[in-house]
């Protein structure tokens, strides 16, 4: 017999991936992107294109989005007292005008430098945390989120090394709160005419928001997976939405969750009756096998880095073996991976 892998060790989760099938750039056609259908229950697979999605939806169902939107948060600027580029990379707003940030070179952000970002905004350095990261309070002339549209990129993943020509295609088209430092990528494959169809059809679209970090993209470095320290997010969720939310789920309908992101806010608000609250925070919710799911019935998601936390989340819902099989598949299909890659439905 196979030896059967432990599932608390990162190296369960890793997979061999060519580095032509990391998508670069988004596809034309937003819901044109492929389509993994995977049932957890018999592991059968099924592949179509995002926009067939609708007929694998019921009337009676709710589709859960992250309504979150990305800033342009990667700053250029410089330290009058030394020479070169500073890169700021905005992560959190922690209070009032003081972020939580990333910076690089450290060396050049020392607490109590000044980094000049244009003739409208400089930062101050007030601290740094445990990991390296810098407390910084941002000074300017004007509204904060203007100058940033202004001056700022959009921070796409690191594994994307081309040039995006248009920022609006890292955002989903429902994108509607500023906050996040990275996209709630399986949400990209939506248009608003497929939502529109989608809801036509009886099926509750029902609006939550989590303020997606960087921490999303940091990699699994403990052998053992119970080691790893989950990074927090912002996480909001209505009193309308959970309302709408528990309706559904009394009356039998299921909730399908649009993106890890969407998955991580329902499981955090959720109690173990499975009736979910209303709640405006953090979460640092960590999913991996042996979690029992108290919310959600349905996930849409991307296919995700090996060894990463969301390839853990994956596995627990879809099943282990399940997910890793279908990830075998998507290689061997030559699926797009990533941000800008195709996307799978776990019924």
């Amino acid at each position: 017999m196979p030896n059967t892998p432990d599932l608390m060790l990162r190296s369960s989760y890793r997979y061999d991936l060519p580095e032509e099938l990391i998508a670069q750039t988004p596809i034309e056609k937003r819901d044109m992107s492929r389509l993994m259908v995977l049932d957890r229950t018999t592991g059968n697979i099924l592949h179509r294109v995002f926009g067939d999605i609708i007929g694998f939806l019921t009337p009676g169902d709710a589709l859960v989005i992250n309504d979150t939107k990305v800033i342009p948060a990667r700053l250029y600027g410089t330290n009058p007292g030394h020479s070169g580029v500073v890169e700021t990379l905005l992560l959190e707003r922690r209070n009032g005008d003081v972020w939580k940030c990333l910076v690089k070179p450290g060396k050049k952000a020392k607490t109590g430098d000044e980094l000049v970002y244009s003739d409208k905004m400089k930062g101050i350095v007030e601290g740094i945390g445990e990991e390296g990261e810098r407390q910084i309070r941002f000074v300017y002339n004007g509204n904060f989120l203007e100058i940033l549209d202004e001056i700022g990129t959009m921070p796409l993943p690191p594994y994307i090394k081309e040039k995006l020509k248009d920022g609006s295609r890292y955002q989903t088209v429902y994108a509607l709160h500023e906050g996040s430092a990275a996209a709630p990528t399986a949400g990209l494959h939506f248009t608003p005419g497929l939502l529109s169809d989608i809801e036509k059809k009886g099926v509750k679209v029902i609006r939550t928001c989590l303020h997606v970090g960087l921490g999303t993209f940091r990699p699994v470095k403990e052998n053992n997976i119970l080691d790893h320290k989950m990074h927090t997010e912002r996480i909001s969720l209505s009193q309308i939405a959970a309302d709408e939310i528990n309706e559904v789920k009394g009356k039998g309908g299921r909730i399908i969750a649009v993106g890890t992101t969407s998955c991580r806010l329902l499981e955090s608000c959720a109690d173990e009756k499975g009736i979910l609250h209303p709640f405006e925070g953090e979460t640092g919710i960590f999913i991996y096998p042996s979690y029992k799911f108290k919310i959600i019935d349905g996930l849409i998601t991307n296919f995700h880095l090996p060894e990463s936390t969301l390839i853990m989340l994956v596995s627990a819902f879809a099943g282990y073996e399940n997910t890793m099989a279908a990830y075998k598949k998507a290689v061997e299909e030559r699926y797009r991976f990533f941000s800008f890659g195709d996307a799978m439905f776990i019924v």
